[in-house]
């Protein structure tokens, strides 16, 4: 049996009332006062394990119906109530408790309809972009690249298997200090397989292209050494480790071909970082040099992009870093991609706040900005932001610039080293930001840019806030 607290008090009142029983009798029963049971069923007192047998052996209970609903209809119900729209309605999690476990039916429901309207939200939010794309059908509930983003952004980033599959193909390689000559090498030896990097005008909309017939690899001159490595290493991935990157597609249960091409793009990206940042050595730097990224890129000559990917995947069992998560958008704040040892969850850090460190690094490109910020619920955050630059942009071409949000919960902010840039006062009381505008309920905010959907429009033609959406 187990020593953790059992509180079952609307299972019990359910047992009593469905045998007609009342506290007083049910009481006599079980040898205990009516004033105890009564603070059993209100929750104020748990069951014990001679209470446990007394009702297995007087009314005839099954002890494990003692044991709650299961965590399943409780987690599902913490994932409803934290949506922006009603995270703010339950004081604590003791309602939450109780709406499992009194009304379980009821629950359940709710549940399920939470879940319609998400996918109908889903829906309308890719019917939306097919419509402003120049119209078109949906031919399932979510569009490929929405559906591979969600399932990845709902793990830890982290695959074990593709892991251990990195490290052993990095023995194999024995590059010593350059993993590009090995790979070139390995590549021509075992399959035969010669690498050219491309001028702009022969190759100039492809960052990598594999010929079948003369079996050739040809890499993009506008890419920078690391990013040619990486493709290099995810051109050797894919032939080295196809069966461990099939397993783990599989793993996914994507719902189509579209969305399993494009999960096979993104853990073959994944596979090419762990074999160019090994797991146990790339941990050891990160936390000799206090996650200090530019030393990390600069060690494992990568680039400030890859060392921050790769600093989200050090998730191993009994071996992690630090859980950092990673957003990167544009100036135009579109999200490119988000991922996260501890996952990105919408409900509590959407990234669509204009204040975010990651927008003002726009102004500042190549400068690393640390950054302490709290979300209305309380949730502090530790945020390293910086631009990254795409491939090399001709004379008559506007280059990709795009920006970085690395992150983790601001406990962690003394085992970086970013965190002596920050002052007491601004740990004391970090940057206030929301998740997005829509969202958002934060009075007086000047970077305000939509109203909030949860409140009504303040519409005082005597008084005006410092917001542009002033709201009741």
């Amino acid at each position: 049996m187990s020593t953790q607290k059992i509180f079952a008090g609307a299972r019990i009142r359910r047992i009593r009332i469905s045998k007609g029983l009342t506290q007083t009798s049910m009481a006599d029963g079980l040898g205990i006062s009516p004033s105890y049971l009564n603070l059993i069923e209100r929750n104020q007192r748990p069951l014990t394990v001679q209470l446990i047998l007394k009702l297995a052996s007087v009314y005839k209970v099954d002890p494990e119906e003692l044991y709650g609903e299961g965590t399943a209809s409780l987690a599902s119900l913490r994932e409803v109530f934290a949506d922006p729209l009603l995270s703010g309605e339950l004081p604590g999690e003791h309602e939450l408790v109780e709406l499992a476990e009194a009304t379980p039916n009821a629950a359940a429901a709710l549940v399920k309809l939470y879940r319609a309207y998400r996918e109908q939200a889903e829906r309308l939010t890719d019917l939306s972009d097919v419509m402003a794309s120049g119209g078109g059908t949906v031919a399932a509930p979510r569009l490929p690249a929405n559906e591979v983003r969600d399932v990845l952004e709902s793990r830890p980033f982290h695959f074990a298997s593709l892991e251990e599959e990195a490290d052993a193909f990095h023995k194999v390689l024995n590059a010593g200090d350059d993993l590009a000559a090995a790979l070139k090498n390995w590549l021509q030896q075992e399959h035969g397989i010669a690498v050219r990097v491309l001028p702009v005008s022969v190759m100039p909309n492809w960052r990598r292209r594999y010929d079948r017939h003369s079996h050739r690899l040809f890499l993009s001159e506008r890419l920078s050494p690391a990013d040619q490595l990486r493709e290099l290493a995810i051109e050797a991935s894919l032939i080295r480790m196809r069966a461990a990157i099939a397993a783990e597609i599989d793993a996914l249960k994507l719902s189509s071909d579209e969305a399993r091409r494009l999960a096979r793009f993104e853990l073959a990206r994944y596979a090419a970082h762990a074999l160019m940042m090994p797991y146990a050595a790339f941990l050891n730097a990160a936390e000799r040099q206090r996650y200090d990224i530019d030393v990390l890129a600069a060690r494992f000559r990568v680039s400030f992009e890859q060392a921050a990917t790769r600093l989200t995947t050090l998730a191993r069992e009994g071996a992690s870093g630090i859980p950092f998560f990673l957003l990167e958008v544009d100036n135009a704040g579109n999200r490119i991609r988000r991922m996260g040892a501890e996952g990105f969850p919408h409900a509590r850090f959407g990234g669509a706040c204009p204040k975010l460190a990651a927008f003002a690094a726009f102004a500042e490109p190549g400068r690393i900005l640390p950054e302490a910020a709290e979300m209305p619920d309380g949730e502090r955050f530790l945020t390293i932001s910086r631009t990254v630059d795409g491939p090399h942009a001709g004379f008559d071409a506007r280059p990709r610039r795009t920006a970085i949000l690395l992150g983790c919960d601001l406990s962690f902010v003394g085992q970086t080293i970013y965190g002596q840039a920050l002052s007491r006062a601004s740990l004391e009381t970090p940057l206030p930001i929301g998740r997005a505008c829509r969202l958002c309920e934060r009075q007086g905010c000047l970077s305000r840019a939509e109203p909030p959907v949860t409140r009504p429009l303040g519409l005082d033609e005597m008084v005006t806030g410092f917001s542009a959406f002033d709201f009741q």
